[in-house]
């Protein structure tokens, strides 16, 4: 199951340094994405020559910012969508219009265009059936390029540090060039200690295909490319293309950055940017709570402690037929309260037909756990079959809770038979909803 990279660089990232896991959520959601526009903002803010653009969020305000980049002798404009999801061009808006990157001629075009995009969600391979909303666009002076190369910098784990990674081949779908012809794309590992020195700025653009005054201009450009990487905490910065424009100007016209979610406390100026309406409400309301959760597109909900123990449950979940509907890992220092966001969280999706509960209590005490799911079951009034694995501290006492509430569980001291029971609970379910046919259980403690 993927994990909501936005950006079509994760999948490439993954294509040339091989960090693919066996449920695909090993990179979980811990990469703040930002808009096009404040990628170039930041760009720009740096020194690296981008082309000159605005940002709208109406029409009437697309209208006036077209006309002034018209002042300055930029007519023909480009309009893009800022939706957070690769393929934006190929895609299409629910309001019929197809594309969400328009080159226009006039800022009464770029404003029409505006008012199709803004306010309707655009559906691409990445966003799903339902899209993203676009709530502004950026509006570019459009450039006419000679050359268009690809660039980007990400981590790499087998050689612990930052890659650079470019090619002469830019400006089209990078993961298509990795897999038809993986020798036109040019890697290049950095000492973390040593930085990009001009040697190695040089080389990579060189090879590449940059040479003369282009190269110069290159070389300065990865350089400050790299340092912004560094200085803001990012994971992957990709500009696909770095072009080369007829007056032989080096320019990046695109970019995309990701930012590690830990640095948030370092990067508020950053993470003040985050565009909540583009990420999934569940996603945000587990971040606000402190919980992490991955939606997946099974029918069992799961509540465990540790990563580890949340691979293992979705694991035994499989091996009885089962399938997760979700990872959730409420960590060590949980509070009741958390636990009743994370029952919230399982709930909200329609398709989970049953919870597994699975706890083993080392930092995490059983008895929070505990009073967690009976607040979640009286606050949410569950109607779904739960069924409780708890093992560790205050296990007695969690038991005790549950036994001297009103609560309905299945209590499981073992994990193996926790997992049969729940699928085939799962099952009848599913049975149930297929049949029209309303099921009620009454098992008690």
């Amino acid at each position: 199951m993927a994990t909501r990279y936005l950006r079509s660089s994760a999948v490439l990232a993954k294509q040339l340094l091989k960090c693919e896991s066996k449920h695909k959520i090993s990179c979980q959601s811990r990469n703040l994405s930002l808009h096009e526009c404040d990628s170039m903002g930041l760009l720009k803010s740096a020194g690296i020559a981008v082309p000159e653009f605005r940002v709208a969020s109406t029409k009437e305000q697309a209208l006036e910012v077209a006309e002034e980049l018209a002042q300055k002798g930029n007519k023909d404009v480009v309009v893009k969508a800022q939706v957070l999801a690769g393929g934006r061009g190929k895609g299409h808006f629910t309001s019929g219009l197809k594309g969400g990157v328009k080159v226009v001629y006039s800022a009464a075009e770029a404003a029409d265009l505006a008012d199709q995009m803004i306010g309707h969600n655009l559906i691409t391979k990445q966003t799903g059936e339902a899209g993203r909303i676009c709530s502004k666009v950026m509006i570019a002076e459009r450039k006419y390029v000679r050359r268009e190369f690809y660039f980007a910098i990400t981590l790499d784990r087998k050689h612990a540090g930052p890659v650079l990674i470019a090619s002469s081949q830019g400006g089209m779908n990078i993961e298509d060039v990795a897999a038809e012809n993986p020798s036109a794309i040019i890697t290049q590992p950095i000492d973390i200690m040593e930085g990009v020195t001009d040697a190695i700025a040089e080389r990579v653009a060189a090879s590449a295909g940059f040479y003369d005054d282009g190269l110069t201009q290159a070389v300065d450009t990865i350089k400050k490319l790299y340092d912004l990487f560094i200085k803001y905490d990012a994971t992957m910065l990709e500009i696909n293309p770095m072009a080369e424009d007829r007056k032989g100007n080096v320019l990046c016209m695109d970019c995309k950055i990701n930012f590690d979610d830990n640095t948030e406390f370092r990067q508020k100026e950053i993470f003040a940017l985050k565009d909540e309406s583009q990420e999934d409400a569940r996603d945000s309301k587990a971040n606000a709570a402190g919980l992490n959760y991955i939606a997946l597109d099974g029918t069992i909900g799961c509540l465990v402690n540790g990563a580890g123990l949340a691979m293992s449950t979705m694991d035994i979940i499989k091996l009885h037929g089962g399938s997760p509907a979700n990872f959730l890992d409420v960590g060590g220092g949980a509070t009741a309260e958390q636990v009743t966001t994370a029952f919230e969280l399982i709930t909200s999706d329609p398709n989970v037909n049953a919870i597994l509960v699975n706890i083993f209590g080392g930092i995490m005490r059983c008895d929070i756990i505990a009073q967690g799911i009976i607040d979640a079951a009286q606050k949410l009034s569950l109607k779904i079959p739960i069924v409780v694995r708890l093992r560790g501290t205050r296990v007695d006492d969690a038991k005790a809770l549950m036994a001297a509430s009103d609560l309905k569980v299945i209590p499981c001291d073992n994990l193996n038979e926790a997992a049969s029971m729940i699928v085939k609970l799962s099952s009848i379910v599913e049975l149930a909803k297929d049949s029209n046919v309303k099921v009620n259980f009454e098992l008690p403690i």
